[in-house]
């Protein structure tokens, strides 16, 4: 089996391998192809890799390149982990939406926006080269808007699905809290990337006992701790809302707290100088405890269940991704990318049935997922009036005065990836 990761030289990557190698009887790799046009940072990445395989004894070669074509040749999955623009871009997209008033965030709001207009583009060429190296490879995205670029995938007509680790984060968490494995809670886990609810967690699968009420009542305060939102708000909500909620929740709170301090990219830059200082150690064996500040926890344990089970191995039966919506939300349309659990195989992701939503969920999915396909429009054909559309159309910007404005910025900052500007 072969493998190849678009994005290889990311810091995120040691994750990745670290997961390949534990979990190698469900995954067998045989070869694993890294690849980065930063041949500087991808040296470092794979040196390390090579180093985690030989310390778990895992015996598949990881071969790094800079040439995309030579790395997805014969590949049977491609994984895509890519950042257009760098953690320099995601500095922008964080800071001049404030300028406005609205929040800064890389992947919602006119951030999201950008990034969706820089990236798009990029990963379709990726895909059409993918599929003329090995027209049967699998594409796992887990490039952001996961959402927004997964539906470009599949609307080219690609073998893709969308992957994010919040749900696997929230079945880790509830496990703990429950004192239960992991693979014994089952989310009932519903919406659009990032913007996403646990309304069930079933202990033992799909049709288990839903023990969301035990874990609000006994775990509440600990639960709305780490959504940084009050407890009173979790209590009315009834269920439990992803981390990205908050941005919506609590609009101009965030606003208030991310115009008095660093942006979340500057941190994040410092902290990958600090990991790719570790990756050249020599000595290094295995991936460094201070990666988990970096984003992206049991990335890697979602990514191999989830090529497991496309590439017909023994990987969960049920997992939570992004596919086509093919009237599981009958508010939406059949080609709205939604995330949901999806019983996974070889013919890839097919939703399970989600039960009547709440208004109040299915009412912020409905314009979400409008913004969504009007920010698809302007990723695909350009045009200063489809980037002003889509941001009228985010619950996050709406009004006129700010989408023109946001606009003219989005623009002068991104010029260079964009190439209609």
């Amino acid at each position: 089996m072969k493998l190849a990761v678009v994005g290889g030289g990311s810091t995120y990557t040691p994750e990745l391998i670290d997961g390949f190698a534990r979990l190698r009887d469900t995954l067998p790799i045989e070869e694993l192809v890294l690849v980065d046009p930063a041949t500087d940072r991808l040296e470092l990445v794979g040196g390390l890799a090579r180093r985690i395989f030989a310390r778990q004894r895992h015996d598949g070669t990881i071969v790094t390149t800079s040439d995309l074509d030579a790395g997805v040749d014969g590949a049977d999955a491609v994984l895509l982990q890519l950042r257009v623009g760098g953690q320099a871009a995601r500095e922008q997209d964080e800071t001049w939406p404030l300028e406005c008033g609205c929040v800064g965030q890389e992947t919602t709001g006119a951030g999201g926006l950008a990034k969706a207009l820089r990236t798009v583009p990029v990963v379709l060429d990726i895909a059409e080269r993918v599929r003329r190296a090995n027209p049967g490879a699998w594409i796992i995205d887990f490039t952001n808007p996961v959402g927004i670029v997964t539906r470009a995938l599949l609307q080219a007509g690609h073998k893709a699905v969308g992957l994010c680790n919040v749900a696997i984060g929230f079945q880790r968490k509830f496990a703990r809290m429950l004192g239960v494995a992991p693979g014994d809670v089952h989310l009932d886990h519903v919406g659009l990337n990032h913007l996403t609810w646990e309304t069930g967690a079933r202990l033992g699968g799909p049709e288990g006992e839903n023990v969301l009420p035990r874990l609000l009542a006994e775990h509440g305060d600990a639960i709305a701790a780490d959504l940084r939102l009050p407890r009173q708000i979790i209590d009315r909500l009834g269920v439990v809302p992803s981390y990205y909620l908050r941005y919506f929740y609590a609009h101009d709170e965030v606003v208030r707290e991310l115009r008095t301090k660093p942006s979340r990219a500057a941190e994040v830059a410092a902290m990958e100088k600090q990991l790719l200082e570790m990756y050249g150690d020599p000595a290094l064996d295995e991936k460094p405890e201070l990666l988990a500040k970096r984003g992206g926890a049991f990335y890697s344990e979602a990514a191999v269940d989830l090529a497991a089970s496309l590439l017909g191995g023994g990987g969960s039966p049920y997992q939570v991704v992004n596919t086509y919506n093919n009237g599981t939300l009958p508010f939406l349309p059949d080609d709205a990318v939604i995330e949901v659990q999806a019983a996974v195989g070889s013919k890839g992701a097919t939703p399970l049935v989600v039960p009547r939503l709440d208004p109040l969920y299915a009412g912020l999915i409905a314009n979400v997922t409008a913004y969504e396909n009007l920010a698809l429009q302007a990723a695909l054909h350009g045009g200063r009036d489809r980037v002003v559309r889509a941001l009228l159309a985010h619950p996050l910007v709406g009004q006129y005065e700010y989408a023109e404005a946001l606009t003219d910025r989005l623009v002068a900052h991104n010029r260079e990836h964009l190439a209609w500007a």
